[in-house]
């Protein structure tokens, strides 16, 4: 299916078909009926995370923007890729194309989480006609090695656990530095999000484990960062950083802005990678940086 799709509360789910044969999962909030005209929002989540993380920001995001929010190959709803080596940046990118286009929209503004702001660094880097706008949520052309040794040592190893309380419990455990101010509450919101029941007594991460592998074993050049970041000038940007973050360094942010001084940013206290975007200091930059594009 292309356009066809299941509506669920406040959002479609749509299935769209990839070149290689694999099926996305995407979200489709509609929005109010004068959105027509303007560009959606595409929020694209993370290395191991998926469209969940992005409901209550869509949500809100809805009474003014049409939004979309895919599972990226491999994750959530979408199909596994049989070959682990296509679960790379340049493959992303082309099913974020193969789903605009089989949703017939031309342009978006991308809200990309970690992972997912990569995808739209690269999106709007090669194709700049399809992208209006583009947030980076705690990601940036040079990353912290740090991070990356934490992202890469723990993706794809999470254990499978009988409860939710369980699931929720190694949430906090995984995450707790990023999120200090968390309780209880809010860690099985974070694990109803992140987790899914495979079976009854089974609950494993909603995520195929060789995308660790993937990250583990590139193959081919390394993407040049920087370039991409480069042939962003002009376009609207967004930096939003985590204060506690391990992965983006505000050295890096500084330098970005050094180099598109366009760029707006926004700093959230008591956060680290990645902030949720609930935040309301996160929920108050989007909605400006939104602005020129939400229906009146």
């Amino acid at each position: 299916m292309t356009g066809d799709g299941r509506a669920v509360g406040s959002w479609i789910d749509r299935r769209i078909p990839t070149g290689d044969g694999l099926g996305l999962h995407c979200r489709d909030y509609p929005g109010p009926a004068g959105a027509g005209p303007h560009p959606p929002v595409l929020c694209l989540p993370g290395l191991t995370r998926n469209c969940r993380d992005f409901e209550p920001l869509a949500l809100h995001l809805a009474a003014r923007h049409r939004v979309l929010t895919p599972d990226l190959r491999g994750r959530g709803r979408s199909d596994h890729d049989p070959d682990w080596r296509r679960y790379r940046l340049d493959v992303y990118v082309a099913d974020m194309l193969t789903l605009l286009d089989a949703l017939g929209v031309a342009r978006v503004v991308v809200v990309g989480t970690s992972l997912g702001g990569f995808v739209g660094m690269f999106l709007a880097a090669g194709h700049r006609g399809r992208v209006a706008g583009l947030v980076l949520n705690d990601i940036g052309p040079e990353l912290d090695p740090r991070g990356m040794l934490r992202i890469a040592t723990g993706a794809g190893t999470a254990r499978a656990v009988a409860t939710w309380e369980e699931a929720a419990a190694d949430a906090r455990e995984a995450n707790a530095m990023a999120l200090p101010d968390f309780g209880d509450d809010d860690w099985l919101r974070f694990a109803h999000a992140v987790y899914r029941e495979e079976s009854p007594g089974r609950i494993v991460r909603d995520v195929d484990p060789l995308i660790g592998r993937a990250l583990r074993e590139p193959g081919g050049p390394a993407p040049d960062f920087w370039a991409a970041f480069a042939a962003l000038d002009g376009l609207p940007l967004l930096s939003i950083r985590g204060a506690l973050s391990d992965l983006l360094a505000a050295d890096t942010v500084a330098k970005m802005l050094a180099r598109q001084p366009q760029m707006q940013r926004c700093e959230l206290p008591g956060r680290g990678h990645a902030p949720t975007l609930d935040e309301p200091e996160s929920r108050a930059a989007l909605d400006r940086f939104l602005a020129p594009w939400a229906a009146p």
